[in-house]
């Protein structure tokens, strides 16, 4: 039999309510959905948002809420998020539970994404998966022994912040660190490192530009992805070495990219790696693409 979950997917230039009948481990159906732009007090942003979810008329099981941090997923409080600057030091949990009358469950969006690709995606059937963000920053979701690990104080999964190299690209207030050289901003901050040498410009060129020239054959182009993908794959030995997942599920800009990124950073896994931990290990795309806000709510509700 079906159960009814909700979800509630906090952007800082939208947010969303869902509405899901969820059966078994991982058949889901997308049965409503409502979106408002990210615009006023955080009151404002939410009553019409759970006023539409109560006038769907069903029995919720529970609400999920994914929501960027900081904020205290144990205490249900969203603490000061810079891009939802109205929610400051916000009880979310405590205000849904009330007005929907159902368990709620506060996570941050890269922990929820991990959720959603180990339920729904293509961490399906694992036991222990790691989620990458790889978009505008380099973020990690832990799914160990079957359940999402967040440390002791809910920061678990900053793996942006591993040094890869003495210099580099800045990610996460740190040059050289994985999150320089895998993210979006890294990957601007990489092509304009190397546009003199190789491109001769010093224009600003992002990942999507960066691909369509390597796709025309641009050698510049493709020793970068060349470039990153090497790194990728160094800072996943790290993260496999330590942690021994069956699968690292990587979103955004790998998954765009794939064709580029894939080799170098199997390449460079193979290297730095301990083979054991690579017995059986697969790296693969992110799944749920565009969507994955909405089931990562209800993957959370769903958990409660």
């Amino acid at each position: 039999m079906a159960d009814i979950y909700a979800g509630l997917d906090l952007g800082g230039t939208k947010c969303a309510a869902v509405l899901a009948e969820v059966e078994g481990e991982g058949t889901i159906r997308f049965l409503a959905r409502k979106e408002v732009k990210t615009q006023g007090a955080w009151q404002e942003i939410m009553a019409p948002l759970l006023a539409f979810l109560k006038e769907q008329g069903n029995a919720i099981q529970g609400c999920g809420i994914s929501c960027g941090g900081p904020l205290d997923s144990r205490a249900g409080v969203i603490l000061n998020p810079p891009n939802l600057m109205s929610f400051m030091n916000v009880p979310i949990v405590d205000y849904v539970q009330s007005a929907l009358q159902c368990p709620a469950r506060l996570q941050n969006d890269a922990d929820a994404c991990a959720l959603a690709e180990w339920r729904f995606g293509a961490g399906r059937g694992t036991q222990n998966m790691i989620s990458l963000t790889f978009g505008t920053g380099l973020g990690a979701g832990l799914i160990l022994d079957g359940k999402l690990y967040v440390g002791a104080r809910n920061l678990a999964g900053e793996v942006g912040h591993i040094r890869l190299a003495p210099e580099g690209p800045e990610g996460y207030r740190k040059r050289g660190s994985f999150e320089g050289f895998c993210s979006g901003g890294g990957i601007r901050q990489l092509i304009s490192m190397r546009s003199a040498e190789s491109f001769g410009t010093g224009e600003d060129y992002d990942a999507k530009e960066l691909a369509a020239r390597a796709d025309a054959g641009d050698p510049a182009a493709l020793a970068v992805w060349e470039e990153i993908g090497t790194r990728f794959g160094q800072g996943l030995a790290i993260l496999v070495d330590i942690l021994n997942p069956e699968a690292v599920v990587a979103g955004s800009i790998f998954s765009r990219a794939h064709r580029f990124l894939y080799e170098p950073a199997m390449c460079a896994l193979r290297e730095e790696a301990l083979p054991e931990s690579l017995v059986g290990f697969r790296l693969l795309s992110a799944e749920l693409g565009d969507q994955i806000g909405d089931y990562a709510a209800i993957a959370i509700g769903i958990s409660v």
